[in-house]
């Protein structure tokens, strides 16, 4: 998987339910990384710019090396980042096996929250959520 297309997408759940035309629209700005067990895709603590969702494999979530939750295929992160006041990532995310992420570029996320109104509101409950989670 060398790209994302609009039906990698409309098989996450986030995406689910958004016009094709716009799903293809957006699949085109996803850039897709590969990590390698043991990887940290994205650091506590580090400025955050880019969102994303993982396509294969599972991830740890930690924070203060304490183990928030396991993501799997469809679930997405780095939301916070983009979205909150501080631009930080507020915990680690690590690669438990061979994973693939899609990613997004914070303006092409920005495009995706102003087109997808749905989009957005999904985003900033899940933010309010894991925030009020610790």
């Amino acid at each position: 998987m060398d790209h994302v297309s609009a039906s990698d997408l409309a098989a996450v759940p986030l995406f689910a339910d958004l016009p094709d035309s716009f799903l293809s629209a957006i699949a085109e700005r996803f850039e897709v990384e590969r990590h390698r067990p043991g990887h940290t895709i994205v650091a506590e603590g580090r400025a955050g710019y880019s969102f994303y969702v993982l396509a294969a494999g599972t991830a740890t979530v930690t924070r203060d090396g304490q183990v928030l939750r396991t993501l799997g295929v469809g679930d997405f992160f780095g939301e916070i980042a983009i979205l909150g006041p501080q631009g930080r990532r507020t915990a680690t995310v690590t690669a438990d096996d061979d994973v693939v992420v899609w990613e997004l570029f914070g303006t092409s996320f920005r495009t995706l929250q102003m087109e997808s109104p749905d989009v957005a509101q999904a985003l900033e409950q899940a933010m309010r959520a894991r925030l009020a989670a610790g």
